[in-house]
């Protein structure tokens, strides 16, 4: 007979029960931080002294409510509550990350239905590599590197617990049958905290609610001027601005000292309190890359992202400097057809479309029929083939006709619909820089003085919208147009 494996655990408090969100998250707080301290400690213990006797394992902190009713607190709110009786759960990681987002979705648990949370330990193991991360001095090294494996002493991640069922809405439940209270569990979130780190060159704690996608560089650099500019008006509200590597500047003349070797997605943060500043991601061109950053700065849970980039004008009417604001998608990216099949519609939103066509008014002094000079609304199509042109054009050409299709990008309709799936308020406003269809390519004399003329003002036009959606309560911005028949009570 085979014994049974030693398993060595950090004690296990009994569960809490919470009327204070504030209660609630410092409890969620210590649980998480004796769990990952003993995997740490247990890990450091093992690299020195060899393989311990047994296995090493530490649960993710969860919370629990229970519902009995049915009753609709405020059928205006998308968020904060349950729909149906039943019980209800989710892991937690990282409570210091998420501190202020927790107590606020807990907060509106505990008002909307009169209950107290409980708190405790979970069911789920906590894999060692994302406890080590919380360790700068602490790296876990690759199989067969040390003198045992290390999945034979410790959990390690397992992709079958870091999906999207939750928010595809494939029926997921726990082990114990109850139902998800948010839309991603730990190891999800971890597994993705840990992949922003890779693509973007900065730590998951600097990114702020309100996030801005381009896919050129021209634009990190007017960023990065803007910064400096609010930084020096102590009015503005903004505290710091960070970079790759994680440099931090918090006034204008300080240097940001930038690594010579760029990650993949550049990204940087203009910060203010409570994540309420602006991100700008760089992803580069293509809707894979596309996906792979909101895949991962979802389980942050923003309150809104925004494309800002550069699109082919379709439109013999459009001239270059032209901007496009995205009512509709035609999606021919492929990469989320599995996830998000083609026929299902992306709407616009109404709070986001409002912001961004006023903040176009508000730079460009233009307003009513007069924007229309300047901008037009309509379909923006976002193909995986950035040299579609050197096809028979036959077909290309007569879908774009028949969608009634105004410009043509290979980023936007990826970014909408991963907003879509993730319930993360999207829009898009496009910058025309060519026309291929009517003789005007992107050549490099053309692009050069669109470049100098408007990406400024595209940017200001990004920013000012997104500073308009902070001032929105959260209530509104986070529409019921994203919510589907059943939906987690967090955000």
């Amino acid at each position: 007979m085979t014994p049974v494996a030693k398993v060595k655990t950090p004690a296990l408090p009994d569960d809490a029960t919470f009327d204070s969100a504030q209660a609630a998250v410092a409890h969620l707080k210590a649980l998480y931080r004796e769990a990952s301290r003993f995997l740490c400690d247990q890990f450091r213990e093992a690299m020195e002294s060899g393989r311990p006797e047994g296995r090493v394992r530490a649960f993710y902190p969860e919370i629990r409510i229970a519902s009995n009713t049915f009753a609709i607190t405020d059928s205006r709110l998308s968020f904060g509550h349950v729909t149906e009786p039943g019980r209800y759960l989710t892991t937690i990681t990282r409570p210091d990350l998420f501190e202020h987002y927790l107590t606020q979705q807990i907060g509106l648990l505990i008002k909307n239905h009169g209950t107290p949370v409980q708190v405790g330990v979970s069911q789920t193991p906590m894999p060692v590599h994302f406890a080590v991360a919380n360790e700068p001095n602490l790296t876990v090294p690759q199989e067969g590197a040390s003198d045992f494996s290390l999945r034979d002493v410790f959990d390690v991640p397992e992709l079958a617990s870091m999906n999207d069922d939750i928010v595809n809405g494939y029926g997921f439940t726990y082990e114990d049958g109850s139902h998800p209270l948010a839309p991603f569990t730990a190891q999800r979130i971890d597994y993705s905290l840990a992949r922003l780190s890779h693509y973007t060159a900065t730590a998951p704690e600097h990114f702020q609610n309100h996030v801005l996608f381009t896919n050129y560089q021209f634009y990190v650099e007017e960023f990065e001027a803007y910064a400096r500019k609010v930084l020096a008006d102590p009015e503005s509200g903004y505290t710091g601005f960070v970079g790759p590597g994680n440099t931090e500047i918090t006034s204008a003349d300080q240097p940001l000292d930038i690594p010579e070797k760029l990650p993949q997605m550049p990204t940087y943060h203009l910060k203010r309190p409570h994540g309420g500043g602006i991100t700008l991601v760089n992803i580069g061109v293509g809707p894979s890359n596309a996906k792979t950053a909101t895949d991962h700065i979802a389980v942050l849970r923003p309150h809104a992202w925004l494309m800002v980039g550069h699109c082919a004008g379709l439109r013999n009417t459009q001239r270059l400097g032209d901007f496009v604001l995205a009512h509709g998608y035609l999606r021919e990216d492929h990469v989320l057809d599995d996830d998000l099949p083609v026929w299902m519609p992306i709407p616009a939103l109404a709070e986001i479309q409002v912001a961004l066509e006023q903040a176009v008014a508000d730079v460009t002094a233009l307003q009513g029929y007069d924007l229309k000079r300047i901008m037009r609304t309509g379909t923006v199509a976002t193909i995986d083939n950035r040299n579609w042109e050197l096809r028979d054009q036959s077909g290309p050409v007569q879908r774009l006709s028949q969608s009634r299709a105004i410009a043509l990008d290979m980023e936007s309709a990826t970014i909408a619909a991963n907003g879509f799936r993730f319930r993360v308020p999207y829009g898009t406003l496009l910058c025309v820089s060519d026309k291929p269809l009517h003789g005007e390519l992107k050549l490099p004399g053309m692009a050069s003085e669109f470049y100098r003329t408007q990406v400024a003002r595209h940017l200001e036009i990004g920013i000012r919208a997104m500073e308009s959606l902070r001032e929105m309560p959260l209530e509104r911005i986070h529409s019921r147009k994203l919510r589907s028949f059943e939906e987690t009570a967090f955000l």
